[in-house]
């Protein structure tokens, strides 16, 4: 599936600063939260402490499997103590170094190294540039997570809302599975002024700009951050304004083609 410039995202620097940051409030709702056995409404079945512990190993693993390249046919074992310690002076300590381990894997990466990646049917290109944008909107929604868990949820900051409402759409909503309905168009309208259109077809899935005065087959418009923690599942279709034949959007939920 050929990939398009029209969808690459912020700067590679500007990536990795808004890792560093949302890393950082990720931390800080852990401080601030009186337990860490609080359930995450938001992710079923897991406390803060899990949380946790799949933010640090997982940045970790993924730090080792940068550094690999394309020597990685799959996600490496984590870097250092992939274990979270119990004190929360040093549990936070753990997770900026997990943060800082990811970061300097990406930092001598540079963006274009090829890099194992699960996406490898999707239109996102397997390069440490990419699993930077994955790393970035992961750490993002989790820190709401932590945040909607403490009662202090906040919206996404709109820098990264945009990008990762595109980079959920170009990775995880394109494919070249074939589209097991009749042929749609799914359009999303962010009020931030950015618009995607994933059309769907016997051919898969893929990213494309909106046509100029068109009108996808279904329509969704809201704030990026409403739409993106709607991608994500934590918020309900509902959140957006939602237009044009809804049972694309229930059918784009359900669908699970293999990558």
């Amino acid at each position: 599936m050929e990939n398009n410039p029209d969808f690459a995202g912020p700067a590679f620097a500007d990536v990795l600063r808004l890792i560093d940051d949302r890393s950082a409030a990720f931390r800080a709702a852990i401080a601030a939260a009186p337990s860490l056995d609080a359930p995450v409404p938001s992710c079923p079945g897991w406390t803060l402490r899990d949380l946790v512990q799949h933010i640090g190993e997982g940045r970790r693993a993924w730090a080792a499997t940068i550094a690999a390249g394309p020597a990685a046919t799959t996600k490496l074992a984590p870097l250092g103590d992939a274990t979270a310690p119990e004190g929360r002076e040093a549990l936070v300590g753990w997770l900026a170094e997990s943060t800082e381990l990811l970061l300097d894997a990406l930092r001598e990466a540079g963006p274009g190294r090829v890099c194992w990646g699960w996406w490898g049917k999707s239109q996102t290109p397997l390069t440490s540039r990419a699993v930077a944008r994955r790393q970035l909107h992961e750490i993002t929604v989790h820190t709401w997570d932590a945040q909607f868990t403490i009662g202090a949820a906040e919206p996404l900051p709109a820098e990264v809302a945009v990008d990762t409402v595109e980079e959920f759409l170009s990775t995880v909503c394109t494919t070249t599975e074939a589209w097991p309905h009749e042929p749609a168009t799914a359009d999303y309208h962010a009020t931030e002024g950015r618009s995607w259109r994933n059309q769907v077809s016997a051919d898969g899935a893929v990213l494309v700009p909106v046509p100029a005065d068109a009108t996808g087959t279904a329509t969704a418009e809201g704030p990026a951050s409403d739409m993106a923690l709607m991608l994500y599942g934590r918020l309900p279709l509902e959140s957006v304004k939602l237009g044009g034949e809804r049972r694309v959007f229930d059918q784009l939920v359900e669908w699970d083609p293999e990558r």
